[in-house]
């Protein structure tokens, strides 16, 4: 695969953007490639694409697989896996924000309700349970929020992206104080 400079900086960015999230940016930018790549890619035409070595490819590859972000398919008459990542926008950027959740934001909830728990017959100060504890509730909030739109049907789910901030209207204003 030849890439234009356009292409180039598209995966270039996408390496420093997958650093900055704590992902290798050899692995983010192996997920570039197969993302704007117009038919899967083997290991090799990968590897030769981006000048990377053949093993740092394979073990991108299977973090990629990992992360549910990149599958192999065999085509008819070539032993070799064919890589390609996840194609539609919405269905990656959900398998990342999901990934993300399960890794990171449900063990930091599960944590902070042990936490906020044995903070109760600890001796811990009344002031700092209470910060500890906002800042569980505030989390578990956010989690059941997504919870609950993640569950709701695509178009649903798109309908609510496009309002953004214009939800707004449709809640009804607090009376000032």
């Amino acid at each position: 695969m030849i890439l234009t400079p356009a292409m180039e900086d598209f995966i270039l960015h996408w390496g420093e953007m997958g650093s900055r999230w704590g992902v290798n940016r050899s692995v983010a930018q192996i997920h570039a490639l197969l993302h704007i790549a117009p038919d899967p890619m083997t290991a090799e035409d990968i590897s030769e694409t981006l000048s990377l070595a053949r093993s740092n490819v394979s073990t991108a590859l299977k973090e990629l697989q990992s992360w549910d972000l990149v599958t192999a398919s065999r085509q008819l008459g070539d032993r070799r896996d064919h890589f390609t990542s996840v194609r539609d926008m919405f269905d990656l950027v959900q398998v990342v924000v999901e990934g993300r959740r399960e890794r990171e934001f449900a063990p930091t909830l599960k944590a902070l309700a042990m936490v906020t728990e044995s903070a109760k017959s600890d001796g811990t100060p009344p002031r700092i349970q209470a910060r500890m504890e906002d800042t569980r509730a505030t989390m578990q909030m956010f989690d059941d929020w997504y919870a609950q739109v993640s569950g709701l049907p695509r178009p649903a789910q798109q309908a609510l992206l496009k309002l953004g901030g214009g939800i707004a209207r449709l809640i009804p204003k607090g009376k000032s104080g």
